[in-house]
């Protein structure tokens, strides 16, 4: 997926990969989510947050042993989930944890397209590619993979990312849009101005940029990207795979990126629940994603709304580099189809993709 959102070298400029044919099976064997014991027992010790919860009592919930609810309370701690007690006491938790389990999160998405497939990894190597892989496999739409940590987080291109432990939102969505291909990309600025909202909706006082085609900014430096996938056929998409990457509660990044990156809590100065943030994210998307595959007028809709929340769309001294090539010039708009139009010496270009730097 879209890891924490590294900018530059790691830049989330939105890839709109198309695979056609037939379905391209990974040869990566399937990571397995996160074992759904630990949710349940992070939910009852949250349900009886007040008072000592015994090992018996945990280990029948989840129709276990107590020496195995040890083994399982160790591996939660390991993961930074703060539990006090032992197996003599019981266990209480030292604070609510800030995990994105399917457990806490699907109530919070009732009435939506995800609210009943969220699939939880404490690590994996990216949601993008388990989302890719699971599509193709036949997951329907509506399937979310959410990470705590990444360790193969993909941008654009061959661009890696990083993705610090419980610190961002590292989410990937399937969807299967009847829509033709050239469509997926306004279904990717509709994720920007869906990313853009679940961000305003949970710290209204942040000012929000867009950056064409899907990254996100703060004060001009990048706390999301999106990466975008599909499989289609000429004349219609099979799956998209949308993802997402949110730096939420980084407090540094790697030397060289500290310029170009940020996260919530550098532009804040505070933490910010993930939980929260993650639950409006996939809100905000179910609207935009219905918008876009129900109404007629949605694309000029989405252009146009993406355009006047972009301060690159219109009047930017710009530098685009693809493949070793580079187009200089004054942005001018979207087209009809979501391309960026640049103003060069040479007349007007509509830039298909590209890494967007200001001059």
């Amino acid at each position: 997926m879209a890891r924490a959102l590294l900018p530059a070298k790691a830049s989330g400029e939105g890839e709109h990969r198309r695979l056609a044919g037939d379905s391209k099976r990974l040869s990566d064997p399937r990571p397995q989510p996160a074992d759904l014991r630990l949710g349940r027992i992070v939910t009852l010790l949250m349900e009886h947050a007040t008072v000592v919860v015994s090992g018996t009592k945990i280990a029948q919930e989840i129709s276990s042993t107590r020496s195995e609810v040890w083994r399982l309370i160790q591996q939660l701690r390991g993961l930074g989930v703060d539990v006090a007690g032992h197996p003599a006491s019981g266990y209480r938790l030292q604070s609510v944890p800030d995990l994105l389990l399917p457990q806490i999160l699907a109530p919070l998405l009732r009435g939506t397209i995800f609210d009943a497939r969220v699939h939880h990894f404490y690590k994996i190597a990216s949601t993008n590619t388990a989302a890719m892989a699971a599509a193709a496999d036949g997951a329907p739409e509506g399937s979310v993979f959410l990470a705590e940590e990444q360790t193969a987080g993909r941008g654009r291109g061959a661009h890696s990312w990083q993705s610090a432990r419980s610190a961002g939102i590292y989410c990937s969505v399937v969807l299967r849009p009847p829509l033709p291909p050239s469509d997926v990309l306004v279904l990717s600025l509709a994720a920007g101005l869906a990313v853009r909202a679940a961000i305003e909706q949970v710290a209204p006082a942040v000012n929000i940029d867009l950056k064409w085609p899907n990254d996100v900014l703060i004060a001009g430096k990048k706390v999301c990207g999106i990466l975008t996938e599909m499989n289609a056929e000429v004349t219609r998409v099979r799956y998209v795979v949308v993802g997402m990457g949110i730096n939420v509660n980084h407090a540094n990044f790697p030397k060289g990126l500290e310029r170009e990156a940020t996260s919530l809590l550098l532009s804040t100065g505070s933490e910010w629940s993930r939980v929260e943030l993650t639950a409006a994210l996939l809100k905000s998307l179910d609207r935009e994603y219905r918008v876009l595959v129900e109404q007629k007028d949605a694309r000029q809709s989405i252009l146009r709304r993406f355009a006047e929340q972009s301060t690159w769309v219109r009047g930017k001294q710009v530098r685009v580099e693809e493949n070793g090539s580079r187009v200089e010039g004054t942005t001018e708009g979207l087209d009809d189809r979501g391309f960026l139009q640049v103003r060069t010496a040479q007349g007007l270009q509509a830039i298909l993709s590209g890494t967007v730097r200001e001059r």
